[in-house]
């Protein structure tokens, strides 16, 4: 009996080793040369790429940061104290990646997109590189269609557009996360994805502002990406193309997103010091020479894509090529789209269709924090001047109770009106210059000189829109709210009300309106603009509030 097993198990693996076809893996592998402070030399890799991911002995995997003569510089991205002169190292032959999609809404991940939130692993099954070129300039189009903060100060006077750069800067402990966050609460149910990128942010922190998105709902249509304090520089610095990429995917799937880079200081912080112990050369205040280089690639990502439009004998808005095998895409598609269908001998059969993974767009808020207020350091200027605009926050605005502490002087938005529904546009348009004049007035004031009753009038109505555009963190108020509180304060509605209770009369009113005039909103939203029945039925409106109102 023994003899027989014997023999089969012998016969079994004879059959194994005959029918054994060795094939032969080419791989690259080098060893360190040295190692610590998160980054490593290593000698061997001839055919290393720039951005290509490494793996250590330790399971820990690094990006090829500099490509020297006879050696690569790479940066960890993990644990770097196990890994020693003369270790192992495997090249994978990826480019630095992270997982991308659906799956990965409502998760907290670090810079890798690895799950760091315990609710378990991220089923994703495509990847991106985290470095891609930008959309060209024929695949872009105008920004002209807003993104709404909810925020009164910055939807009416420095508004937004989906595809745009707008800068938040100003220094600590102003309100540069929270007007991010009250942006990302406001995209709730208007199908706009969030990314929101922690860079050297306290864990505390990042912990409290999850709290936030998850209180309020956005968490369902928000990724939160981590590179906390304690990560290693190297995390930090891929943090915001990992970001980026999430972004990017739902881009060009035709959805719009988000993405807040909280904050770009710590950003040029952790590539200075990479940079520095890879041995880079420095320039002004150690950063290296391609610190402009950075940013701008990172910034130039966000854009709004053209639509792409087919000529279809369907409706069928997933079709890869139209009847003609075109795919109609530039500033100029839809024209030349149907030029072309015009030409066809069955055009009344033909339908034109707009793809429905074009016309995305990616919008980015990176966050600068500046030093007393110091606009003009390096990396201030660096990133203002690849902006197409900035929201400058100031201290004396803040500590004096204006909330968001906006300095619209300082503050703008290059894309403008364009940005804006017409409606906002309608109320808005002389706000930011009767503020910029209040403000003005405000200073001469100081002085004590005697002031005519119109400098006064005008000095009383500032102080009243001032009030108006307060608002509470976290508390984004409706487009419908923000026009009809706007339109009340500009026409002189709030003149005789008194200073101590100008925030009982908004609310007053906003209740009033949505208890007896819902229409009026209803109204705003669907038309997008204020029409002359709309704006007569609001004066009688806010004459009969006012009357009633004590």
């Amino acid at each position: 009996m023994t003899e027989t097993i014997t023999s089969r198990v012998l016969a079994e693996l004879q059959q194994q080793i005959e029918s054994y076809s060795p094939t032969i893996q080419q791989q690259d592998v080098g060893y360190v040369l040295e190692a610590g402070d998160g980054i490593a030399r290593v000698s061997g890799l001839s055919e290393a790429r720039n951005a290509e991911l490494v793996q250590f002995v330790n399971g820990s995997l690094g990006t090829v940061f500099n490509l020297e003569q006879d050696n690569v510089g790479v940066i960890i991205m993990g644990a770097y104290e196990a890994i020693e002169e003369g270790s192992i190292v495997r090249s994978t032959g990826r480019i630095a990646e992270v997982p991308v999609g659906p799956t990965l809404m409502g998760r907290v991940v670090n810079a890798l997109g690895q799950p760091v939130d315990g609710k378990g692993p991220i089923a994703s099954t495509e990847t991106r590189p985290i470095e891609r070129i930008a959309a060209g300039v024929v695949r872009r189009k105008d920004v002209d269609r807003p993104l709404e903060t909810g925020l009164k100060s910055i939807d009416s006077m420095i508004p937004i557009g989906r595809g745009q750069r707008e800068l938040i800067i100003g220094d600590r402990q102003t309100g540069k996360t929270a007007i991010a966050v009250d942006s990302m609460i406001n995209q709730k149910g208007k199908d706009c994805i969030c990314i929101y990128v922690a860079i050297g942010q306290k864990k505390a922190a990042i912990a409290r502002a999850v709290a936030t998105l998850e209180e309020h709902g956005a968490m369902e249509h928000s990724i939160v990406v981590v590179a906390s304090a304690d990560d290693p520089a190297a995390m930090q610095y891929i943090a915001p193309y990992a970001g980026c990429a999430m972004g990017e995917y739902f881009m060009e799937n035709g959805q719009d997103a988000l993405v807040v880079y909280d904050d770009l200081s710590k950003h040029a912080w952790a590539y200075r010091q990479v940079s520095l112990l890879l041995r880079r050369p420095p320039g002004r205040e150690a950063y290296p020479g391609d610190v402009f280089y950075l940013h701008s690639r990172l910034l130039e990502r966000a854009v709004q894509l053209c639509d792409e439009y087919v000529i279809s004998a369907t409706e069928d808005t997933s079709t890869e090529k139209g009847v003609d095998g075109k795919i109609y895409a530039g500033p100029l598609a839809e024209h030349d789209a149907n030029q072309a269908m015009d030409k066809m001998d069955n055009k009344s059969d033909l339908n034109l269709v707009k793809l429905s993974n074009s016309g995305g767009s990616l919008t980015a808020l990176p966050i600068i924090e500046t030093l007393l207020g110091d606009v003009s350091a390096y990396i201030p200027t660096n990133v203002i001047s690849i902006t197409d605009g900035q929201i400058y926050l100031e201290n004396d605005l803040f500590y004096s109770g204006i909330r968001p502490a906006v300095n619209v002087g300082i503050s703008v938005s290059r894309v403008g009106g364009a940005a804006q529904t017409k409606a906002m546009r309608q109320v808005a348009g002389r706000l930011r210059l009767d503020m910029a004049s209040f403000s003005e007035l405000a200073a001469f004031a100081q002085f004590g000189s005697d002031l005519d009753k119109a400098t006064q009038a005008q000095l009383e109505r500032g102080k009243r829109l001032q009030e108006i555009l307060k608002q509470s963190q976290y508390e984004p108020m409706s487009l419908s709210d923000q026009v009809i509180l706007i339109y009340a304060g500009v026409n002189g509605y709030a003149d005789e009300i008194a200073l101590e209770r100008m925030q009982e009369w908004e609310l007053a009113l906003l209740r009033s309106m949505a208890t007896s005039h819902p229409h009026l909103a209803t109204g705003i939203v669907e038309s997008g603009s204020i029409t002359d029945d709309i704006e007569t039925e609001l004066k009688s409106a806010l004459d009969t509030f006012n009357t009633s109102w004590s």
